[in-house]
């Protein structure tokens, strides 16, 4: 299993990771750091502990605030794909009944010339 040599909060750690993933945990590693060291800038007197702490609790935030938008997204997506198909299938039937006019129409011609070009019994 592979392993990858990240830099929390100005400390190191060997973390494993499964193949082809060291990147990704490097960069979430570098995502973590970053917000430890924001914090950091933020709060000078806290205590390391308590940034790492508040670090996470801020990424967590971020990430329910990123579900609650992509839910929302999501939802109205359905919304939208639920109005097309309602007036997918309204104008299918709106052509199915200009088609019937028509066929009726057509065959109501067809009669009327049958009635005029009929030769006459006289």
């Amino acid at each position: 299993m592979p392993q990858v040599l990240v830099n929390i909060g100005g400390r190191s750690y060997r973390l494993a990771c499964n193949p082809g993933e060291e990147a990704h945990l490097a960069a979430l590693a570098s995502l973590v750091d970053g917000k430890i060291g924001e914090m950091q800038g933020e709060f000078r007197d806290i205590a390391d502990q308590r940034i790492v702490v508040m670090a996470a609790l801020s990424l967590a935030d971020e990430l329910f605030d990123a579900k609650r938008k992509a839910e929302a997204q999501s939802a109205e997506s359905a919304e939208a794909l639920a109005r097309e198909v309602g007036a997918r299938q309204a104008a299918e039937a709106r052509a199915a009944a200009l088609e019937a006019a028509i066929e009726e129409t057509t065959a109501r011609v067809e009669s009327m010339t049958e009635l005029l070009t009929a030769p006459t019994a006289d």
